[in-house]
C-alpha cells in the first residue's frame, strides 16, 4: 500500500468543507482499503455486504446502516487484520423490472421476437410499449449501470472503506453461475424439486410468492351469511367474506368438539345457486366462536384452505386464474342448467366484480339471510404488491428448507445458535420464522430480469414437457438461458418440437441469488484460494425485517452447500423513524435523502448521528445530532490545530514516537499520568464496545473523554503547556502528554469520523490513520499514574468556573484567595496539581481545609485591587 507522506506542518485556518473530495480521491489512489489475500483466514475479517437494491436513489436509512458495518470494518483493520469488505449490487427482480418500467415507457412480452434496433421512446406516454424479453433485459442491465455509479459516488463520499475492486452484481455473469450451480447441487442432492400445487400468486405481476414474501394488511371486509342445505332440506349457515368463491367450495368444516354440528360430521351438504354436493368435515383449525363455527373450504380461499385441503384430502375445484378473474369454464361439480347460467355471470369478472354479482343471485335465491355485516379482517399482500394475493395451482421448483422436515428445521435452528447475534435477542426472531415454516421455499418466479432456472425439458411426441426428467446443462457452459440456448444432445432446431425441448421459462426468485452473497463475494467457483481465505465469513450485517428472507435463506444455502454456518456474526440494524415514529420507507413516501445532509453537514456529522444509533434499535432521524456531530468534527480540527501548534510535533514524529513509546514515556507529572490513565479506560471501553459490534457506546466512551479533555485538562495545562513558566520538563510533560492524547482520541474517533481525523492526522503523522495500530491501554498505562487525579482537578476547575457564574464575572477574572474543603485522601490528590488549577482559574492563594464530604471550594475575588 502505497500513502503519500505527511504534509508540512498545521494549515493556518482548517476547515472541514472539502475534506471528503481530498481524501476519496487519496484513499483510491493508495489503496489504502485494499483487501491483502496473502494473510491467513485466522488474520482476515470478512464482512458480507449486504447488496443495496439498485432500482432508484438510496435514502438516509441506507447510510444508517451501512455506516454501522463500516466502523466495525474500519476497527478491525486498525486491529491488523485483513478487512475483506466487498460491494455488491442487488439489481436482478422486480423492484428493477418496475423501475424500467416506469423509466421508459416499455413492458415485456416474451412473446415478441428480438429487436437489435429498439430505441425506447424519449418521452414515455401513459401506454407502455411492449417489448421482447431480450430487449427489457438490455434496459434492465442499461438502466442499473447508471445507478450504480450513482451508488458507488455517495458510498465513496459517505466514506466506506471498501475495496471497489471486490465488487459485483446479482445479475453478472458470475453471479448468475454461482445461482444455477447452487440450483443444481441442490437438485443433485435432492433439496430441489418441482411441484404442482397451490401458490400464493400476485394477479398485478404474474407471478408466484414465497411465505417470506408475505405480509398482512387490515383491509375493509364483509361478511355474508349463507344457507347451505342439508339431505333433509335444513338449513346449515356459514359466514364468509369471499362469497365470489362460492363454485369453488368443496367442503363445510367445523372444529371437531363443536356440538352444534356433531351430528353432521360424515354427511353432505348442498352448496347455494350451484347445487353441488359437498362433506361437512372436522378439523382442530376451525373456529367455533368465529362466525357459526362452521367454514366453506375453497380451493382456494386462503393458506388455511390449502392445509385443510391437503390435510382431509378434499377435490379440487379452482375458479380464479392467474390474471385474478373467474375462470371461462365452470369447475367440475358445477353441471345444472341453472348451476351453469349462474357461473356465467361470474366468468370473466375480477374477484371484486364477482362478489358483486354473485351477492345479488344469492339475495334474488333467498340464500343470503340478511345483509352483509361490514367489519375488517387481515388480508395477505406480496410485500411489493398492491392487490391481494389469490391462490392458484401451478407448477412451481421449491427447495427443502425445513418447512416440511423436522429434522432439517431442527438443523437450520441450531445453525442460527452458532451464529453469534448483536443484540442476542435478535435470535429469537429467527428461531420464530424457522419453527413457524409451514412449507418449503417457493423459489421460481415468472418473471424476466432474473436469473434463469438452468434447466430444459424433453417434449413428448404430442409436444408436451416431461417434466419429471429434467435436462441440466454442463456446468463448464454457466450461466445458461434456456430460453435462448439449446441443451446438450440437441440442435437448435428441435426447440418445441415433439420429441424435442423446450427450456424451463421462469426465472429464480431475488433471494436464490441474494442467499449466496458469501459465495459470490468469496468468488466459490472461480477462486478457491480466495474463498478459503474468506469464508465462513465473520460478519453479516442487515436490518431486521429481512432476517426471515435474507438471513434466513442464507443459513440454509450455506448449511446444505457447504455444512457450516455462513457466518460467524449477525449484526442487525434498527429502523429509521421520522418525526412521528413511523418508519421511514419508499412505499411511505417519508424518505430523506442523504445527498443534501452529506453536503450541508459533512460526511462525518452524518455518520456521528448513524453511529450514535444503539445496534438493534429503531432511531429518530435527528437533523440536530448532526450539527452535534459537525461540531466534534470542528472541535478535533481546532484542538489539534492547538496541540500541534505548540511545538515538539515534528521532531517528535520524525523520531517515530507514538502514545505508549517516546511520547509517553516524557510524560513526568501527575496530573498528565492521569490522563493517560484515563485515555487507558477510554481505550479499554471502546474495545470493549467494538469486539462486541456496539459502535455507539464506543463512540460514547471516546466523545465522553474527548470533551473532558477539551473542556477540562487543555484548561488545566494550558499555561503549562505554553510555557508560562520556562520551557522546563513540566512543560515537556504537557505537551507530550497533549499530543498522546491527541494521538489516541483522533485512532479512536477514526472509524466513525474517517475524514477529520485523517485531515488532522496527516499534519503530523505519515501513512493512514486508518492503516494505524489500534491504541494500546497497556502501553499507556506503564506511564500512567492516578486517575482520580483528573476527576479532582476538573472538579475543582469546575467549582471556580461556578463560583465566577454566580459572581456575575468573567472566566478570566482574579481570584485572589480559594479555600478547598474535602476529606484529607482528596486533599492529597489536589496538592499534586495545584498549580495547574491555580493556573487555569487564576487563582493568587489556595487554603487547604480537611472535612468530610464532596470537595467544595469558597473563592474571594479581588475587585478594583482590593481583596
Amino acid at each position: 500500500m502505497a500513502f503519500t507522506r505527511r504534509r508540512a506542518g498545521v494549515p493556518d485556518r482548517p476547515v472541514l468543507d472539502g475534506l471528503e473530495d481530498t481524501w476519496s480521491r487519496r484513499w483510491a489512489a493508495s489503496g489504502v482499503f485494499a483487501f491483502d489475500r496473502s494473510k491467513t483466514r485466522e488474520e482476515v475479517f470478512s464482512v458480507d455486504t449486504p447488496p443495496p437494491t439498485v432500482s432508484g436513489s438510496l435514502h438516509v436509512g441506507h447510510v444508517f446502516s451501512y455506516t454501522h458495518t463500516d466502523a466495525v470494518a474500519r476497527y478491525q483493520r486498525m486491529r491488523g487484520k485483513g478487512v475483506f469488505y466487498p460491494m455488491g449490487w442487488d439489481d436482478n427482480g422486480l423492484p428493477t423490472e418496475r423501475r424500467v418500467q416506469n423509466h421508459f415507457g416499455v413492458r415485456c412480452d416474451p412473446s415478441l421476437p428480438y429487436d437489435p434496433g429498439f430505441t425506447p421512446p424519449d418521452h414515455p406516454g401513459k401506454r407502455q410499449l411492449p417489448v421482447s424479453r431480450r430487449n427489457f433485459i438490455e434496459l434492465c442491465e442499461r438502466l442499473t449501470v447508471e445507478d450504480e455509479k450513482v451508488f458507488e459516488r455517495l458510498w465513496r463520499r459517505l466514506g466506506l472503506s471498501v475495496d471497489w475492486s471486490h465488487t459485483y452484481q446479482t445479475i453478472g455473469a458470475d453471479a448468475r453461475a454461482a445461482s444455477q450451480l447452487a440450483f443444481l447441487d441442490n437438485l443433485a442432492r435432492g433439496e430441489a424439486y418441482v411441484a404442482e400445487a397451490p401458490t400464493l400468486w400476485d394477479v398485478t405481476f404474474r407471478t408466484a410468492v414465497a411465505q417470506a414474501e408475505l405480509e398482512d394488511r387490515e383491509r375493509p371486509a364483509a361478511y355474508h351469511r349463507l344457507a347451505f342445505r342439508g339431505a333433509d332440506g335444513r338449513p346449515v349457515e356459514i359466514e364468509t367474506t369471499r362469497p365470489e368463491l362460492l363454485p369453488a367450495c368443496v367442503a363445510l368444516v367445523a372444529h371437531p368438539d363443536d356440538e352444534r354440528y356433531r351430528e353432521l360430521f360424515g354427511t353432505t351438504v348442498r352448496t347455494p345457486l350451484f347445487g353441488v354436493e359437498v362433506p361437512v368435515v372436522a378439523h382442530r383449525l376451525a373456529a367455533p366462536g368465529k362466525g357459526t363455527g362452521a367454514a366453506m373450504v375453497c380451493t382456494f380461499g386462503d393458506t388455511t384452505d390449502i392445509t385443510w385441503w391437503r390435510e382431509l384430502r378434499l377435490a379440487t375445484r379452482p375458479v380464479i386464474g392467474r390474471d385474478g378473474r373467474l375462470l371461462a369454464e365452470p369447475p367440475s361439480g358445477v353441471e345444472t342448467p341453472d348451476a351453469v347460467a349462474a357461473y356465467a355471470r361470474l366468468a370473466g369478472a375480477t374477484a371484486h366484480t364477482a362478489r358483486e354479482r354473485i351477492v345479488e343471485l344469492l339475495r334474488e335465491s333467498g340464500d343470503l339471510l340478511g345483509e352483509p355485516r361490514p367489519g375488517t379482517h387481515a388480508v395477505k399482500f406480496f410485500e411489493k404488491g398492491d392487490k391481494p394475493l389469490e391462490i392458484v395451482t401451478t407448477r412451481q421448483w421449491y427447495v427443502r428448507n425445513g418447512g416440511r422436515d423436522a429434522g432439517l428445521r431442527d438443523a437450520l435452528l441450531a445453525r442460527g445458535a452458532e451464529v453469534e447475534w448483536h443484540p442476542p435477542h435478535m435470535r429469537v426472531r429467527y428461531e420464530n420464522w424457522v419453527g413457524g415454516l409451514n412449507g418449503d421455499w417457493l423459489i421460481s418466479r415468472q418473471r424476466f430480469f432474473g436469473v434463469p432456472v438452468p434447466v430444459w425439458y424433453p417434449l413428448d411426441g404430442a409436444g408436451q414437457p416431461d417434466h419429471s426428467r429434467p435436462i441440466v446443462p454442463d456446468r463448464n457452459a454457466l450461466p445458461v438461458d434456456p430460453s435462448a440456448e439449446t441443451p446438450p444432445g440437441y440442435t437448435a432446431d428441435r426447440r418445441g418440437e415433439p420429441h424435442g425441448f423446450t427450456g424451463d421459462p421462469d426465472v429464480m426468485d431475488t433471494w436464490a441469488t441474494s442467499s449466496l452473497t458469501p459465495q459470490i463475494a468469496g468468488k466459490w467457483r472461480t477462486d478457491p484460494d480466495l474463498f478459503a481465505r474468506v469464508f465462513p465469513m465473520d460478519l453479516r450485517p442487515q436490518s431486521h425485517e429481512i432476517i426471515r428472507t435474507w438471513l434466513f435463506s442464507t443459513i440454509v444455502r450455506a448449511h446444505t452447500g457447504h455444512g457450516s454456518a455462513p457466518w460467524k456474526h449477525a449484526a442487525i440494524s434498527g429502523w429509521i423513524l421520522d418525526p412521528d415514529r413511523k418508519k421511514m420507507s419508499k412505499s411511505r413516501g417519508n424518505v430523506v435523502t442523504p445527498d443534501d445532509l452529506l453536503v450541508r453537514y459533512g460526511s462525518d456529522a452524518v455518520r456521528y448521528w448513524a453511529a450514535s444509533g444503539r445496534p438493534g434499535t429503531d432511531t429518530a432521524f435527528d437533523a440536530g445530532q448532526m450539527r452535534i456531530g459537525r461540531r466534534l468534527a470542528t472541535k478535533l480540527l481546532n484542538v489539534g490545530k492547538f496541540v500541534l501548534g505548540l511545538g515538539g510535533a515534528e521532531a517528535d514524529a520524525a523520531a517515530g514516537g507514538t502514545a505508549g513509546g517516546i511520547e509517553a514515556a516524557a510524560v513526568t507529572e501527575p496530573l498528565d499520568r492521569a490522563l493517560l490513565a484515563a485515555l487507558a479506560t477510554a481505550v479499554d471501553e471502546a474495545t470493549a464496545a467494538f469486539d462486541a459490534f456496539d459502535y455507539a457506546r464506543a463512540l460514547d466512551r471516546t466523545e465522553q473523554l474527548f470533551w473532558r479533555f477539551c473542556d477540562d485538562y487543555v484548561e488545566l495545562v494550558k499555561a503549562r503547556a505554553y510555557g508560562d513558566h520556562g520551557d522546563t520538563a513540566a512543560t515537556r510533560s504537557a505537551r507530550a502528554a497533549l499530543r498522546t492524547a491527541l494521538d489516541v482520541l483522533l485512532r479512536l474517533f477514526a472509524p466513525v469520523l474517517p475524514f477529520v481525523t485523517e485531515e488532522v492526522w496527516s499534519w503530523w503523522r505519515d501513512g493512514s490513520v486508518h492503516r494505524a495500530a489500534w491504541p494500546s491501554a497497556d502501553e499507556l498505562r506503564r506511564y500512567a499514574g492516578d486517575e482520580a487525579l483528573l476527576g479532582t482537578a476538573s472538579e475543582a476547575v469546575a467549582a471556580v468556573r461556578g463560583a465566577k457564574s454566580r459572581a456575575k464575572l468573567s472566566m478570566r477574572a482574579e481570584v485572589a484567595r480559594a479555600t478547598v474543603s474535602a476529606p484529607r485522601a482528596v486533599l492529597d490528590r489536589f496538592a499534586l496539581a495545584e498549580g495547574d488549577v491555580r493556573a487555569a482559574g487564576r487563582i493568587a492563594a489556595v487554603e487547604l481545609r480537611e472535612e468530610q464530604g464532596p470537595l467544595r471550594l469558597d473563592a474571594v475575588f479581588q475587585r478594583d485591587g482590593a481583596p
